[in-house]
């Protein structure tokens, strides 16, 4: 079997965002794999812009959810809700017909500077990928609280729960994918 292609989304648009880095993280827990890095920094959704024919950006995000096997979503939390970037991201991905993001597999995982570490954004990004049928790997919630302390100057996660959570949740995405 040829490696499973994953890809990366990440609801904070910042290089160096604890979302990015956590979804980096989980894609080296989970193996060997071709790791696509998506861009969610895409126009604003508007039905007017889409009767004239999806962005080039858009497309080339249509192509790479097409081509993957799994979605890993790192969701920020922004002001108790979901980020932006990720929810138009998701808007722009729910638009096709047939739908692409049917029977895909995710993995959601939440990074942020409070005390809950982006809950709220978790829970909403995936009620929302549910609705549009993605198969959502659960599990207890991989939340990184006070995010600014959890990573190392190489962006590697430093707390060893939060880790082991991390490689357990990708070793069952492996299981699902094989």
């Amino acid at each position: 079997m040829s490696k499973p292609v994953l890809l990366m989304l990440s609801g904070s648009l910042r290089k160096e965002s604890y979302n990015r880095k956590l979804v980096s993280e989980a894609v080296n827990a989970f193996g060997p794999a071709e790791v696509i890095d998506g861009d969610l920094d895409l126009p604003l959704f508007n039905e007017d812009v889409e009767a004239v024919g999806y962005p080039e950006k858009v497309e080339t995000l249509y192509d790479q959810v097409r081509r993957a096997d799994a979605l890993i979503i790192g969701a920020p939390e922004y002001n108790k809700g979901i980020s932006g970037p990720l929810k138009n991201g998701i808007d722009w991905l729910s638009r096709p017909n047939p739908s692409i993001l049917k029977d895909k597999k995710a993995v959601v995982l939440s990074a942020a500077g409070g005390r809950t570490g982006g809950e709220t954004a978790h829970f909403m990004t995936v009620s929302i990928l549910t609705q549009l049928q993605v198969n959502v790997v659960h599990g207890p919630l991989i939340l990184v609280a006070q995010a600014q302390n959890e990573f190392d100057e190489n962006g590697r996660l430093t707390n060893d729960f939060l880790k082991k959570q991390v490689t357990d949740r990708m070793e069952r995405l492996r299981g699902m994918l094989s």
